[in-house]
């Protein structure tokens, strides 16, 4: 069943056998220079008039034996605090702000007390500060928390 009057369009698909040597060996050269799949279609049809579509790109790429040069992003370095776990109490609290902000804070970071206990550390939407240290059961003392503060404040007024 069809609608009245409609037409069948064939389509001839693109054949990697139809390509000439000197083509294969300029797609080559493009792959090798980084040009992803949009790229090479475009420059296909361009330079060998092909009408080729996307995905007869995809297929004619792996019918060739090529694989796609695909730049790596850098993983973000991982802002790393030192490491205090070997210091007796002394008043020492360090903290950093997140480049990049947890969901569901307004600003967020880690903290490492004087004890080396580390946490997360969140300000939500209402200004409210929320730890999560990695023992659950820890209990911050009055003067970490104070000094946590005063480096939180002085490291957010910087950013």
């Amino acid at each position: 069943m069809g609608y009245k009057g409609a037409e069948i369009f064939q389509t001839t698909m693109f054949n990697v056998s139809d390509l000439t040597d000197q083509q294969k060996e300029q797609i080559a050269q493009w792959v090798s220079e980084g040009d992803q799949l949009n790229d090479l279609q475009k420059k296909m049809n361009e330079e060998f008039g092909s009408g080729i579509t996307y995905m007869d790109t995809r297929f004619a790429i792996m019918d060739l034996g090529l694989e796609l040069v695909v730049e790596e992003e850098p993983e973000p370095e991982e802002e790393t605090l030192p490491d205090h776990s070997d210091l007796p109490y002394n008043g020492y609290v360090d903290a950093t702000v997140d480049t990049i902000v947890r969901p569901g804070f307004l600003a967020s970071g880690k903290v490492v007390f004087s004890d080396g206990m580390r946490a997360l550390w969140g300000v939500d939407q209402q200004g409210k500060l929320s730890l999560d240290a990695n023992d659950p059961a820890y209990q911050i003392n009055d003067e970490d928390m104070i000094s946590f503060q005063e480096v939180l404040r002085d490291k957010l007024k910087a950013n």
